[in-house]
Protein backbone atom coordinates (compact mmCIF):
# COMPACT_ATOMS: atom_id res chain seq x y z
CA UNK A 1 0.00 0.00 0.00
CA UNK A 2 2.42 2.32 1.01
CA UNK A 3 4.73 1.60 -2.02
CA UNK A 4 1.29 2.58 -4.52
CA UNK A 5 1.16 5.90 -2.99
CA UNK A 6 4.42 6.38 -3.15
CA UNK A 7 4.52 5.55 -6.89
CA UNK A 8 1.29 7.87 -8.04
CA UNK A 9 2.88 10.40 -5.66
CA UNK A 10 6.00 10.39 -8.05
CA UNK A 11 3.85 9.80 -11.11
CA UNK A 12 1.96 13.08 -9.94
CA UNK A 13 5.15 14.92 -9.38
CA UNK A 14 6.45 13.85 -12.79
CA UNK A 15 3.41 14.59 -14.81
CA UNK A 16 3.50 18.21 -13.15
CA UNK A 17 6.47 18.93 -13.74
CA UNK A 18 6.08 17.74 -17.65
CA UNK A 19 2.69 18.99 -18.24
CA UNK A 20 3.26 22.78 -16.36
CA UNK A 21 4.94 24.83 -18.88
CA UNK A 22 2.97 23.44 -22.00
CA UNK A 23 0.49 25.92 -20.22
CA UNK A 24 2.79 28.51 -20.83
CA UNK A 25 2.73 27.89 -24.77
CA UNK A 26 1.43 30.19 -27.17
CA UNK A 27 0.38 27.05 -29.85
CA UNK A 28 -1.34 25.52 -26.60
CA UNK A 29 -3.16 28.48 -26.03
CA UNK A 30 -4.43 29.12 -29.46
CA UNK A 31 -5.14 24.99 -30.06
CA UNK A 32 -7.36 25.53 -27.04
CA UNK A 33 -9.34 28.85 -28.60
CA UNK A 34 -9.95 27.17 -31.84
CA UNK A 35 -11.13 23.98 -30.41
CA UNK A 36 -12.74 25.77 -28.23
CA UNK A 37 -14.82 28.15 -30.30
CA UNK A 38 -18.57 26.22 -30.81
CA UNK A 39 -18.68 27.30 -27.12
CA UNK A 40 -17.35 30.60 -26.70
CA UNK A 41 -20.74 32.09 -26.19
CA UNK A 42 -21.36 29.69 -23.47
CA UNK A 43 -17.80 30.39 -22.00
CA UNK A 44 -18.22 34.10 -22.10
CA UNK A 45 -21.74 34.02 -20.50
CA UNK A 46 -19.80 31.44 -17.73
CA UNK A 47 -17.26 34.22 -16.76
CA UNK A 48 -19.56 36.67 -16.58
CA UNK A 49 -21.81 34.87 -14.23
CA UNK A 50 -18.89 34.08 -12.21
CA UNK A 51 -17.51 37.98 -12.27
CA UNK A 52 -21.12 38.86 -10.75
CA UNK A 53 -21.36 36.48 -8.57
CA UNK A 54 -18.25 37.54 -7.46
CA UNK A 55 -19.68 40.94 -7.20
CA UNK A 56 -20.99 42.83 -3.73
CA UNK A 57 -24.39 43.40 -4.81
CA UNK A 58 -26.97 41.74 -2.18
CA UNK A 59 -27.54 38.30 -2.84
CA UNK A 60 -31.29 38.82 -4.97
CA UNK A 61 -29.68 41.43 -7.18
CA UNK A 62 -26.39 39.38 -8.09
CA UNK A 63 -28.62 36.38 -8.49
CA UNK A 64 -31.14 38.29 -10.49
CA UNK A 65 -28.75 39.50 -12.88
CA UNK A 66 -26.97 35.98 -13.29
CA UNK A 67 -30.17 34.77 -14.17
CA UNK A 68 -30.23 37.78 -17.08
CA UNK A 69 -26.51 36.00 -18.07
CA UNK A 70 -27.35 32.82 -18.69
CA UNK A 71 -30.63 32.54 -20.11
CA UNK A 72 -29.93 34.16 -23.66
CA UNK A 73 -26.24 32.36 -23.26
CA UNK A 74 -28.25 29.16 -23.12
CA UNK A 75 -30.00 30.10 -26.38
CA UNK A 76 -26.92 32.20 -28.20
CA UNK A 77 -24.83 29.83 -27.52
CA UNK A 78 -27.50 26.94 -28.55
CA UNK A 79 -27.71 28.77 -32.17
CA UNK A 80 -24.45 28.76 -32.47
CA UNK A 81 -22.77 25.52 -31.66
CA UNK A 82 -25.34 24.60 -34.55
CA UNK A 83 -24.33 26.87 -37.06
CA UNK A 84 -20.86 25.83 -36.71
CA UNK A 85 -20.98 22.12 -36.28
CA UNK A 86 -23.77 21.60 -38.49
CA UNK A 87 -22.93 20.20 -41.95
CA UNK A 88 -24.79 22.30 -44.51
CA UNK A 89 -27.37 20.63 -46.35
CA UNK A 90 -26.33 18.96 -50.41
CA UNK A 91 -27.94 20.81 -53.11
CA UNK A 92 -30.71 18.42 -54.82
CA UNK A 93 -30.02 17.07 -58.60
CA UNK A 94 -31.66 18.33 -60.99
CA UNK A 95 -34.47 16.35 -62.47
CA UNK A 96 -34.59 15.80 -65.81
CA UNK A 97 -37.13 17.39 -67.97
CA UNK A 98 -38.18 13.75 -70.08
CA UNK A 99 -40.34 11.32 -68.69
CA UNK A 100 -41.68 8.47 -70.24
CA UNK A 101 -45.73 8.02 -69.74
CA UNK A 102 -46.88 5.94 -66.28
CA UNK A 103 -48.75 2.46 -67.70
CA UNK A 104 -51.24 3.05 -64.80
CA UNK A 105 -51.87 6.58 -64.84
CA UNK A 106 -55.63 7.38 -64.96
CA UNK A 107 -57.23 8.39 -68.41
CA UNK A 108 -59.60 11.05 -68.18
CA UNK A 109 -62.44 10.75 -70.79
CA UNK A 110 -63.56 14.31 -71.91
CA UNK A 111 -67.20 13.78 -73.67
CA UNK A 112 -66.03 16.47 -76.51
CA UNK A 113 -63.45 16.86 -79.34
CA UNK A 114 -61.42 20.16 -78.23
CA UNK A 115 -60.95 22.72 -81.10
CA UNK A 116 -57.76 23.47 -82.39
CA UNK A 117 -57.66 26.21 -79.98
CA UNK A 118 -58.14 24.83 -76.84
CA UNK A 119 -56.14 22.18 -78.22
CA UNK A 120 -52.89 24.71 -78.57
CA UNK A 121 -53.77 27.17 -75.34
CA UNK A 122 -51.70 25.37 -73.21
CA UNK A 123 -48.89 24.26 -75.86
CA UNK A 124 -45.67 25.63 -77.24
CA UNK A 125 -41.68 24.71 -78.94
CA UNK A 126 -37.91 24.42 -78.42
CA UNK A 127 -34.74 25.74 -79.90
CA UNK A 128 -32.07 23.15 -81.22
CA UNK A 129 -32.52 23.05 -85.03
CA UNK A 130 -31.38 19.70 -86.21
CA UNK A 131 -32.80 17.57 -88.52
CA UNK A 132 -34.89 14.91 -87.99
CA UNK A 133 -32.58 11.78 -88.70
CA UNK A 134 -30.50 13.04 -85.77
CA UNK A 135 -30.45 11.39 -82.12
CA UNK A 136 -32.47 12.69 -79.56
CA UNK A 137 -31.00 13.79 -76.15
CA UNK A 138 -29.41 11.17 -74.10
CA UNK A 139 -31.45 11.31 -71.19
CA UNK A 140 -34.13 10.26 -73.89
CA UNK A 141 -32.46 6.86 -74.80
CA UNK A 142 -33.44 4.62 -72.17
CA UNK A 143 -36.99 5.56 -71.51
CA UNK A 144 -39.72 3.02 -71.77
CA UNK A 145 -41.70 3.30 -74.62
CA UNK A 146 -45.82 2.72 -75.29
CA UNK A 147 -47.97 1.67 -77.77
CA UNK A 148 -49.94 3.40 -80.10
CA UNK A 149 -53.05 2.12 -80.58
CA UNK A 150 -55.28 4.81 -82.47
CA UNK A 151 -54.69 7.84 -84.35
CA UNK A 152 -57.41 10.66 -83.49
CA UNK A 153 -55.82 13.01 -86.54
CA UNK A 154 -52.92 14.58 -87.83
CA UNK A 155 -51.58 16.11 -84.20
CA UNK A 156 -53.33 14.06 -81.53
CA UNK A 157 -52.94 9.81 -80.43
CA UNK A 158 -54.49 7.51 -77.92
CA UNK A 159 -51.92 4.89 -76.55
CA UNK A 160 -52.85 1.48 -74.85
CA UNK A 161 -53.24 2.72 -71.75
CA UNK A 162 -55.97 4.75 -72.96
CA UNK A 163 -54.59 8.39 -72.20
CA UNK A 164 -54.53 10.92 -75.36
CA UNK A 165 -51.61 12.33 -76.29
CA UNK A 166 -51.57 15.83 -78.05
CA UNK A 167 -48.10 16.68 -79.91
CA UNK A 168 -46.27 19.70 -79.11
CA UNK A 169 -45.82 22.95 -80.73
CA UNK A 170 -47.20 21.64 -83.95
CA UNK A 171 -50.82 22.14 -85.76
CA UNK A 172 -51.98 19.83 -88.53
CA UNK A 173 -55.58 20.75 -90.23
CA UNK A 174 -58.98 19.44 -88.79
CA UNK A 175 -60.63 16.71 -89.15
CA UNK A 176 -62.44 15.64 -86.21
CA UNK A 177 -63.84 19.31 -84.97
CA UNK A 178 -67.71 18.99 -83.73
CA UNK A 179 -67.85 22.36 -85.24
CA UNK A 180 -65.43 22.93 -88.20
CA UNK A 181 -65.40 21.49 -91.48
CA UNK A 182 -62.86 18.88 -92.62
CA UNK A 183 -59.44 21.29 -93.67
CA UNK A 184 -57.69 21.23 -96.20
CA UNK A 185 -54.90 18.39 -96.41
CA UNK A 186 -56.49 17.45 -92.80
CA UNK A 187 -57.06 13.67 -94.16
CA UNK A 188 -53.67 13.56 -95.46
CA UNK A 189 -52.11 14.34 -91.95
CA UNK A 190 -54.33 12.19 -90.12
CA UNK A 191 -53.46 9.49 -92.52
CA UNK A 192 -49.21 10.34 -92.68
CA UNK A 193 -49.39 10.24 -88.79
CA UNK A 194 -51.23 7.03 -88.96
CA UNK A 195 -48.50 5.89 -90.87
CA UNK A 196 -45.79 6.90 -88.77
CA UNK A 197 -47.21 5.89 -85.43
CA UNK A 198 -49.93 3.80 -85.70
CA UNK A 199 -49.44 -0.15 -83.68
CA UNK A 200 -45.82 1.23 -82.92
CA UNK A 201 -43.72 1.76 -79.93
CA UNK A 202 -43.35 5.31 -79.52
CA UNK A 203 -41.45 7.24 -76.74
CA UNK A 204 -42.93 10.54 -75.36
CA UNK A 205 -40.49 13.29 -74.06
CA UNK A 206 -42.38 16.14 -71.98
CA UNK A 207 -41.46 19.61 -72.25
CA UNK A 208 -42.73 21.89 -69.15
CA UNK A 209 -46.43 21.33 -69.50
CA UNK A 210 -48.10 18.29 -68.15
CA UNK A 211 -51.61 18.02 -70.02
CA UNK A 212 -53.55 20.41 -71.85
CA UNK A 213 -57.17 21.94 -70.18
CA UNK A 214 -58.89 18.47 -71.81
CA UNK A 215 -56.11 16.44 -69.62
CA UNK A 216 -54.23 15.24 -72.71
CA UNK A 217 -51.13 14.63 -72.58
CA UNK A 218 -48.21 17.34 -73.68
CA UNK A 219 -45.74 15.48 -75.34
CA UNK A 220 -42.80 14.96 -77.80
CA UNK A 221 -43.07 12.03 -79.66
CA UNK A 222 -40.06 9.78 -80.61
CA UNK A 223 -40.06 7.10 -83.12
CA UNK A 224 -36.43 5.82 -82.84
CA UNK A 225 -34.50 8.36 -82.88
CA UNK A 226 -37.07 9.99 -85.07
CA UNK A 227 -39.10 13.19 -83.86
CA UNK A 228 -42.51 12.53 -85.24
CA UNK A 229 -43.65 16.07 -84.73
CA UNK A 230 -40.76 17.29 -86.67
CA UNK A 231 -41.20 15.08 -89.12
CA UNK A 232 -45.18 16.12 -90.09
CA UNK A 233 -43.78 19.53 -90.42
CA UNK A 234 -40.99 19.22 -92.25
CA UNK A 235 -42.88 16.79 -95.03
CA UNK A 236 -45.76 20.14 -95.38
CA UNK A 237 -48.65 17.72 -93.09
CA UNK A 238 -47.83 20.51 -89.92
CA UNK A 239 -47.35 23.77 -89.24
CA UNK A 240 -45.34 25.30 -86.35
CA UNK A 241 -47.48 26.42 -83.46
CA UNK A 242 -46.48 28.24 -80.42
CA UNK A 243 -47.32 28.61 -76.99
CA UNK A 244 -45.16 29.06 -73.84
CA UNK A 245 -43.79 27.91 -72.38
CA UNK A 246 -43.14 24.42 -73.87
CA UNK A 247 -40.67 25.77 -76.87
CA UNK A 248 -38.02 23.33 -76.76
CA UNK A 249 -38.10 22.28 -80.57
CA UNK A 250 -39.33 25.66 -81.93
CA UNK A 251 -36.04 26.67 -83.59
CA UNK A 252 -36.12 23.04 -85.34
CA UNK A 253 -40.03 23.26 -86.22
CA UNK A 254 -39.89 26.42 -87.88
CA UNK A 255 -36.61 25.17 -90.08
CA UNK A 256 -38.69 22.36 -91.37
CA UNK A 257 -41.72 24.29 -91.96
CA UNK A 258 -39.09 27.03 -93.89
CA UNK A 259 -37.93 23.87 -95.74
CA UNK A 260 -40.96 22.35 -96.93
CA UNK A 261 -42.46 25.84 -97.80
CA UNK A 262 -39.21 26.21 -100.16
CA UNK A 263 -39.84 22.84 -101.72
CA UNK A 264 -43.97 23.02 -102.23
CA UNK A 265 -44.59 20.00 -99.83
CA UNK A 266 -48.17 18.76 -98.33
CA UNK A 267 -50.14 21.41 -97.83
CA UNK A 268 -47.87 24.40 -99.41
CA UNK A 269 -48.54 23.06 -102.68
CA UNK A 270 -52.10 21.78 -102.44
CA UNK A 271 -53.78 24.39 -99.75
CA UNK A 272 -54.08 28.43 -100.14
CA UNK A 273 -53.45 31.06 -97.42
CA UNK A 274 -56.80 30.52 -96.62
CA UNK A 275 -56.76 26.63 -96.03
CA UNK A 276 -58.90 25.74 -98.90
CA UNK A 277 -57.29 24.03 -101.92
CA UNK A 278 -55.82 25.21 -104.89
CA UNK A 279 -58.55 24.07 -107.09
CA UNK A 280 -61.33 26.29 -105.65
CA UNK A 281 -64.96 24.78 -106.56
CA UNK A 282 -67.13 26.96 -109.06
CA UNK A 283 -69.82 26.84 -106.24
CA UNK A 284 -67.81 29.53 -103.90
CA UNK A 285 -70.57 32.39 -103.92
CA UNK A 286 -70.15 35.58 -104.78
CA UNK A 287 -70.17 37.16 -101.79
CA UNK A 288 -67.49 35.35 -100.07
CA UNK A 289 -65.56 36.21 -103.07
CA UNK A 290 -66.01 39.71 -103.10
CA UNK A 291 -65.38 39.66 -98.89
CA UNK A 292 -62.21 37.80 -99.84
CA UNK A 293 -61.05 40.69 -102.54
CA UNK A 294 -61.85 42.94 -100.14
CA UNK A 295 -59.88 41.78 -97.16
CA UNK A 296 -56.34 41.27 -99.76
CA UNK A 297 -56.67 44.71 -101.22
CA UNK A 298 -54.05 46.56 -98.70
CA UNK A 299 -51.84 43.29 -98.45
CA UNK A 300 -48.27 43.58 -99.69
CA UNK A 301 -47.91 41.00 -102.63
CA UNK A 302 -48.46 37.63 -101.48
CA UNK A 303 -48.46 38.64 -97.75
CA UNK A 304 -52.01 37.74 -96.36
CA UNK A 305 -50.93 37.51 -92.32
CA UNK A 306 -52.30 40.30 -90.36
CA UNK A 307 -49.54 41.26 -87.53
CA UNK A 308 -52.32 42.84 -85.19
CA UNK A 309 -51.34 44.99 -81.90
CA UNK A 310 -54.20 44.93 -79.47
CA UNK A 311 -55.21 47.68 -77.18
CA UNK A 312 -53.26 46.01 -74.31
CA UNK A 313 -50.24 46.60 -76.46
CA UNK A 314 -49.93 42.49 -77.32
CA UNK A 315 -48.80 41.52 -80.72
CA UNK A 316 -51.03 38.73 -82.30
CA UNK A 317 -50.82 37.57 -86.20
CA UNK A 318 -54.05 36.40 -87.64
CA UNK A 319 -54.01 33.88 -90.33
CA UNK A 320 -56.66 33.76 -93.83
CA UNK A 321 -59.64 32.12 -92.68
CA UNK A 322 -59.17 32.81 -88.53
CA UNK A 323 -62.10 33.75 -86.83
CA UNK A 324 -61.08 37.40 -86.36
CA UNK A 325 -59.30 37.62 -89.74
CA UNK A 326 -62.08 40.02 -91.65
CA UNK A 327 -62.38 42.08 -89.27
CA UNK A 328 -58.90 43.07 -88.20
CA UNK A 329 -57.50 45.90 -89.61
CA UNK A 330 -53.81 46.87 -90.00
CA UNK A 331 -52.60 50.35 -89.28
CA UNK A 332 -48.69 49.95 -89.96
CA UNK A 333 -48.52 53.71 -88.52
CA UNK A 334 -48.79 52.01 -85.09
CA UNK A 335 -46.53 49.39 -85.58
CA UNK A 336 -48.68 46.92 -87.11
CA UNK A 337 -47.50 44.33 -90.26
CA UNK A 338 -48.42 42.21 -92.95
CA UNK A 339 -46.85 39.16 -92.63
CA UNK A 340 -45.70 36.23 -95.53
CA UNK A 341 -45.14 33.85 -93.40
CA UNK A 342 -45.69 32.45 -89.85
CA UNK A 343 -42.09 32.32 -89.44
CA UNK A 344 -41.30 36.08 -90.50
CA UNK A 345 -44.12 36.61 -87.70
CA UNK A 346 -42.99 34.72 -84.58
CA UNK A 347 -39.43 35.63 -85.23
CA UNK A 348 -40.67 39.22 -85.38
CA UNK A 349 -42.35 38.72 -81.32
CA UNK A 350 -45.88 38.07 -82.40
CA UNK A 351 -48.08 35.44 -81.49
CA UNK A 352 -50.63 33.27 -83.58
CA UNK A 353 -54.28 34.40 -82.53
CA UNK A 354 -56.09 31.84 -80.19
CA UNK A 355 -59.12 31.54 -82.86
CA UNK A 356 -57.18 30.46 -85.61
Amino acid sequence: MKTAIISLTYIEMKTDKKLKPIYKKWWFILITVILSFPLWPFLLGAFLAYKTFKTGFNKKLKYSLIALILLPTVFIGSVWAAAVISPKPAEETKKTEVESVSLTSPFPSPNETPSNEDENSNQVQSNPATTPTQSPDTSLQNQATVKVQRVIDGDTIELETGQKVRYIGIDTPETVHPSKPVQCFGKEASNKNKELVLGKQVRLEKDVSETDKYDRLLRYVWVGDVLINEVLVREGYAQPSTYPPDVKYQERFLEAQRLAREENKGLWNACDYFGQPLTTSSSTSPQTTTQTQQTTTTQTGNCVIKGNISSSGEKIYHLPGCGSYNKTVIDESKGEKWFCSETDAVNAGWRKAKNC
